[in-house]
């Protein structure tokens, strides 16, 4: 299993540290009142092997069953050289503890069951034959001693090793949700850009070619219909102010909850007759089937649908173009139909004006409501030289999408 990083790798490389120290001092002091009990000439290698075994815990991590072999060796070496004590064996529980934690339980019981008969045999019944002093011999009372504290080493360990898997898991499902959550957090926030820009795309080029429009209309009647052209600078104030007031209800959404300014009333076909009004052209608008109230989401797609649809046409039809809006109330969706007839233009000119709409922003704008609501868009020339656009949104159940 890897290491955590961060703060708990320090944390472990401060716990071989002190597995190092402790192991020393029950070792050593374990000792202390063993001076003159090992033979002169096995004084150095009693050292050795009393040493070995905490020295090798720096590196039960990167090698546990080798470490538990030599602290094994070094525990059975010693004590056969002077006397069994359970403070040499210190070195060698918390290397099998660290084996088994390591998930290497299969080699370290067998270690351990080795280790275990090698030191009943040496300091049993072998122990007179190998010239052992009689305090280094044992009695089957210390042998199940050594046994029990070996079993509740291995299961310490496991619990161990259970308890770092569980707290791994549960780093990794946080990890997981967090990199969800961001996720989700960087969709919406697209989603939500997309939305706003899809917006003010509807909004200004609306009211911006409705103003120019305007603008060129107050221009030419300027000095011979003055009275037209006061006509036309009133609709270019009115455009402007609620294009305005469109633009900042719109970003009102970017504003803090408690800053945002009072909402102003939704858009849906209730401003239908507004919308023509405003066209800039003539617009002749036929309702059908039984009116009734729609979804916010369908009632807002629809409204700017159909503003879009008609500011295409103002772009791109002909000088004397008008348009014709169709609403149908279906059963289980609204239909929607803007066309315009390419009035007062001849074959030509026609095709190459009034059914000249080219698939940009609007177009692919339109499309996008629709579908984000689960309906569809079609949107193309007609063959006496208009232009259609066609939409249907289902009504009877609208998809949680974004977008909208």
């Amino acid at each position: 299993m890897r290491d955590t990083p961060g703060p708990w790798r320090g944390q472990r490389r401060a716990g071989f540290g002190a597995a190092v120290i402790v192991a020393l001092c029950f070792h050593v002091f374990g000792a202390w009142n063993l001076a003159g009990a090992v033979p002169p000439q096995g004084d150095l290698l009693a050292y050795v092997l009393l040493l070995a075994g905490p020295l090798a815990l720096a590196w039960r991590r990167r090698a546990p069953i080798t470490v538990l072999v030599v602290a094994a060796a070094a525990a059975i070496g010693f004590a056969a050289l002077t006397a069994p004590r359970w403070t040499y064996a210190v070195a060698s529980l918390i290397a099998l503890f660290s084996a088994v934690k390591a998930g290497r339980r299969g080699p370290a019981l067998a270690v351990a069951a080795v280790g275990w008969l090698a030191w009943v045999l040496v300091t049993g019944p072998f122990a007179a034959p190998l010239g052992l002093a009689p305090a280094a011999r044992t009695d089957a009372r210390a042998a199940l001693l050594v046994a029990a504290g070996l079993v509740v080493t291995v299961l310490l360990g496991g619990a161990a090793k259970a308890r770092a898997e569980h707290f791994a898991e549960i780093m990794k499902v946080r990890a997981e949700r967090a990199r969800a959550h961001d996720e989700q957090e960087r969709r919406q926030a697209s989603e939500e850009r997309l939305r706003i820009a899809r917006e003010l795309h509807d909004v200004l080029g609306h009211h911006l070619s409705l103003i120019n429009v305007q603008a060129g209309v107050g221009l030419h009647l300027m000095d011979s219909r003055p009275e037209q052209a006061r006509e036309a600078l009133s609709a270019i104030k009115t455009a402007s102010a609620e294009a305005l007031r469109e633009v900042r209800a719109v970003l009102g959404v970017l504003r803090p909850e408690e800053e945002a300014a009072p909402r102003q009333p939704a858009l849906g076909l209730d401003r239908l007759a507004e919308l023509t009004a405003d066209a800039g052209l003539p617009v002749t608008t036929t309702t059908s089937g039984e009116r009734r109230d729609l979804p916010a989401e369908v009632d807002r797609a629809a409204y700017r649908i159909v503003q879009e649809a008609l500011t295409n046409v103002r772009r791109h039809a002909v000088p004397g173009a008008t348009a014709r809006v169709t609403v149908e109330y279906a059963a289980d969706e609204l239909r929607l139909s803007v066309r315009n007839d390419g009035a007062a233009v001849s074959g030509g000119a026609a095709a190459s004006g009034a059914a000249r709409a080219p698939e940009g922003n609007g177009i692919v704008g339109m499309r996008a409501r629709a579908e984000a609501l689960g309906g569809t868009l079609r949107a193309g020339p007609e063959g006496g030289g208009g232009f259609v656009v066609d939409a249907a949104l289902p009504t009877a159940a609208v998809p949680a999408r974004g977008g909208a």
